[in-house]
């Protein structure tokens, strides 16, 4: 056993202090509580980065939904467009079908105007043959005559196998030609354009002439006459068109 004097010095070893003495006055080293911020500070990154990482694939779908939107409405917009110009060509298609037919018709009614101005033109101055069958003149005794009508213009045209002569006589003029001949003053072919005559064509084998002075006027005649016997090949014809006042020999 030991004594109290051992175990006064066990308990309590000469220059030491007191063990509760000693940890009362014992503390942490400074650094330690720094420790503990520096275990932290990776964890906030941590958190941080997961933080930034969600955000961003956020942003990124947000931003794919919307290219798809994008796309899908511009998909849509190009089909819209490509039906437009479809729409847009088959219009101009049959809007120029419809140019040419428009300008068909207004061919065919300015030809069917053009035709109805004829026919009233015809209607008001109807047009007549009046002598085609051919004739012969049998020697210089011999003559063919025939009356310019009144309000008609007088066409005329005739040819023949030989020379012949064709004159347009008032009807005074026509008497002093046939009292030439009575008066053996001369052959039927001389008398009958050397007695006075309106116009004459000697010696010819064709004639043609418009004759107006009848228009107004019913105081002529034509006469063929030839030298020789030939035959003549008429194609008199006149047309309707009445003078306003009297003409020629009648004015």
């Amino acid at each position: 056993m030991m004594g109290p004097t051992e175990m006064e010095q066990i308990t309590t070893p000469a220059g030491q202090a007191p063990m509760e003495a000693q940890a009362e006055t014992y503390s942490h080293p400074p650094a330690a509580r720094p420790a503990r911020s520096v275990w932290g500070a990776p964890r906030a990154e941590s958190r941080e980065r997961r933080w930034w990482t969600i955000a961003l694939a956020a942003t990124l779908l947000v931003s794919a939904i919307g290219v798809g939107m994008l796309y899908a409405d511009d998909t849509g917009n190009q089909a819209s467009i490509r039906s437009l110009t479809t729409q847009n060509e088959s219009l101009t298609g049959r809007n120029q079908i419809l140019q040419d037919q428009l300008n068909t018709s207004q061919a065919n009614l300015t030809a069917t105007l053009g035709e109805l101005a004829k026919t009233k033109a015809d209607l008001e101055h109807p047009h007549l043959t009046i002598w085609n069958v051919p004739q012969q003149v049998k020697g210089s005794s011999w003559y063919l005559a025939g009356g310019d009508p009144d309000t008609f213009t007088y066409h005329l045209r005739a040819t023949s196998t030989g020379a012949m002569s064709v004159s347009i006589l008032t009807l005074e003029q026509w008497a002093a030609a046939n009292g030439c001949v009575d008066a053996g003053r001369g052959t039927t072919n001389y008398c009958m354009h050397h007695s006075g005559a309106v116009v004459s064509w000697l010696s010819v084998t064709s004639v043609t002439y418009d004759f107006h002075l009848a228009e107004g006027c019913a105081d002529y005649v034509s006469v063929f006459t030839s030298a020789a016997s030939i035959t003549i090949r008429p194609n008199v014809s006149v047309t309707y068109n009445p003078a306003s006042s009297a003409t020629g020999a009648c004015a």
